[in-house]
């Protein structure tokens, strides 16, 4: 009798599959819907982009249309949140300066998770002499407090909103780097890594096919947090005059124009204000509630 021929068994170890990873965002979008506080967030989020993306239509004046008859009016039916020293209507300023502080966010966070996520990644994949040259200029950026380092770079580049911008991903991306690196460094020595290497896998391959997407999770809690500071930060610089510069509907710059009518005319800064807390809380509210919905260790 012939022996049967042995079939050889390949045993092969991967990152989640698709259905696994489409689980893990349904109970992830369970547990944001069911935070009352990131819902909250959500929504108050979702409302500043969409007066943003609708203020060419929505806004019932030219934001830079001055009318010399109508300084410093309180607010009213004709203009609900008065009007500035130039009788400018503030209601049509803060729907427009919401594409401002929400842009330079966005494009300044942007900028922060491309190089802080590959100079972290690096790091922690590669380590050694790499990991710690990388990590040793990320401490001395940290050492700096952020919003004196933007205000430092800023006045070297000097001001305006595509420097703000800069500025803005600048100072945020070694937080980046941190939390990228420390994901890199727990998942780099998980089975499927280790598989995927036995196989021949090329770092290009290992790197942005299993290390990135499976890291991408605290990065995406990073994110909608650093949103909130870009913007309290873009204000701020644009309060001293290092961002946007008038005539600009840009909020910070609203309230440092506004700061001289504050016994006559407080509206003039109190509007802005708020729409920069309002803002910067939805998003804060936002963050912590997709990280406690990326945490694996909460249950639904």
């Amino acid at each position: 009798m012939n022996e049967p021929k042995a079939v050889p068994i390949s045993v092969q170890i991967n990152s989640p599959t698709a259905p696994a990873r489409r689980r893990l965002l349904t109970q992830m979008i369970k547990r944001v819907g069911s935070n009352k506080r990131s819902m909250i967030g959500l929504w108050i989020v979702t409302l500043f982009i969409l007066i943003a993306i609708l203020a060419p239509w929505i806004s019932p004046y030219n934001p830079l249309e001055q009318n010399m008859d109508k300084l410093l009016q309180s607010p009213s039916l004709n203009h609900p949140f008065g009007t500035d020293e130039y009788g400018r209507d503030i209601l049509s300023r803060i729907f427009y300066g919401a594409r401002i502080s929400l842009m330079v966010g966005i494009v300044g966070v942007i900028i922060s998770v491309f190089f802080g996520v590959a100079f972290g990644t690096i790091a922690g994949y590669f380590g050694g002499k790499t990991e710690s040259l990388i990590m040793r200029i990320t401490d001395i950026f940290m050492a700096f407090p952020g919003f004196l380092l933007a205000l430092a770079i800023v006045s070297v580049l000097g001001p305006g909103m595509m420097n703000l911008m800069i500025a803005i991903g600048i100072f945020s991306i070694p937080s980046f780097t941190w939390i990228s690196r420390s994901a890199v460094l727990s998942i780099k020595s998980k089975e499927y890594i280790e598989a995927s290497r036995s196989m021949g896998s090329k770092h290009s391959r290992i790197i942005f096919k299993h290390i990135i997407p499976n890291s991408i999770a605290p990065i995406i809690v990073l994110s909608t947090l650093r949103i909130a500071t870009a913007i309290l930060s873009a204000s701020g610089l644009s309060f001293l005059g290092m961002g946007a510069q008038p005539p600009s509907p840009e909020w910070g710059t609203m309230l440092s124009t506004g700061r001289e009518f504050l016994r006559t005319a407080p509206h003039i800064s109190i509007v802005p204000g708020v729409a920069i807390m309002l803002v910067v809380l939805g998003f804060n509210m936002l963050g912590d509630g997709l990280r406690d919905a990326l945490d694996p260790k909460m249950k639904l």
